[in-house]
């Protein structure tokens, strides 16, 4: 690669990292962002044990996304298996459906909308589906109560067992399908959840030290100590996370090609509460920048069907770009 183009890498890339948030210090509680949605399923537990520990992680993520990552309360829904009142509602194919019309009638073009399931799974040869209370709703029906949603953006984490047969169901434009196992087969219990939250705490998963965690970087993470896991046990794997959004339903091992390019541009957090007090300008050229990243990383997606000429000077231009929006956003702020 020519040592000018070289030098405009590493120029971007030290660039990138300012003005993202600050790590040294603990961050204020974000401002909440109006354009973000979750909802959050955790399905008919079994025994006991699971209940306990659905429960744990449905608290923990409900934690999370309100407390540290910018959604607002309202706009967080959960459905457990024994509501404990106030804004929870039963895990039954029912109260899914109206959870979802919810948002569909909510959720715009400049929205997120963030879906997880945790629980069990099941796959008959022939139909996958998601343990709820009462009737369960299958892969094909989550398809269409998705297929409305008029958002930017779709992130689906189904976390259960055989959740793997979810991938080609649900994969589309502009979503990001990731699932606690890669097929039907993989019908134990799992333990994928446990690790993804770990991911939204923990400080070695923002891979690229810029301040954030973003659905790539929490789903390695989550992969590698899942596997981890079960080597410390001295036991065969069961589960194999995989993570699809490039449209092809396929899934792939998270971090590993042709999938990616989505979900290492879309992030869990929004911008800081010191961000979200700068200028109007300053936030544009951030959401400009963001464009950027997440064009660079279709382009590195597409490169075994382009020639290596075209592919150099298409990334070299979008690096130019990225170069001279990082040059204004450092003005801006000044």
């Amino acid at each position: 690669m020519p040592v000018r183009f070289t030098a405009l890498l590493l120029c971007c890339f030290a660039a990138t990292v300012w003005p993202r948030a600050q790590t040294a210090e603990a961050a204020p509680r974000p401002k909440a962002d109006p354009n973000k949605f979750a909802l959050i399923v955790s399905g008919a537990s079994g025994e006991e044990a699971y209940a306990k520990q659905f429960a744990e992680w449905t608290k923990r993520l409900r934690g999370a996304l309100v407390g540290r990552l910018g959604f607002a309360e309202e706009r967080v829904t959960v459905l457990t298996e024994t509501p404990a009142g106030g804004a929870e509602a039963q895990a039954t194919a029912e109260g899914l459906r109206r959870a979802f019309a919810a948002l569909r009638g909510a959720a715009g073009p400049d929205s997120t909308v963030f879906v997880f399931l945790i629980g069990h799974g099941s796959f008959d040869g022939k139909q996958a589906k998601f343990g709820l209370v009462g009737p369960d709703v299958t892969a094909a029906e989550y398809a269409k109560l998705v297929d409305g949603i008029a958002a930017r953006r779709v992130v689906l984490f189904n976390m259960a067992s055989a959740s793997g047969e979810f991938v080609k169901a649900l994969a589309g434009r502009g979503r990001i399908v990731v699932t606690a196992t890669r097929n039907g087969q993989e019908q134990n219990a799992t333990r994928f959840a446990e690790h993804f939250l770990g991911a939204l705490d923990a400080h070695d998963s923002d891979a690229d030290q810029n301040g954030r965690v973003s659905v790539l970087e929490a789903c390695v993470y989550a992969a590698r100590l899942t596997a981890e896991h079960y080597q410390r046990a001295g036991r065969l794997a069961t589960e194999h996370a995989v993570l699809e959004d490039n449209g092809d339903g396929v899934g792939s091992t998270p971090g590993g090609e042709p999938d990616g390019a989505l979900a290492r541009t879309t992030y869990f957090d929004s911008l800081t509460a010191e961000q979200a007090a700068a200028s109007a300008e300053v936030a544009r050229l951030l959401r400009e920048r963001e464009q950027f990243e997440e064009e660079i990383e279709q382009l590195k997606a597409r490169k075994r069907q382009m020639r290596e000429d075209a592919y150099e000077a298409e990334l070299e231009k979008l690096f130019v770009g990225l170069a001279k929006v990082n040059r204004n956003i450092k003005r801006a702020a000044r």
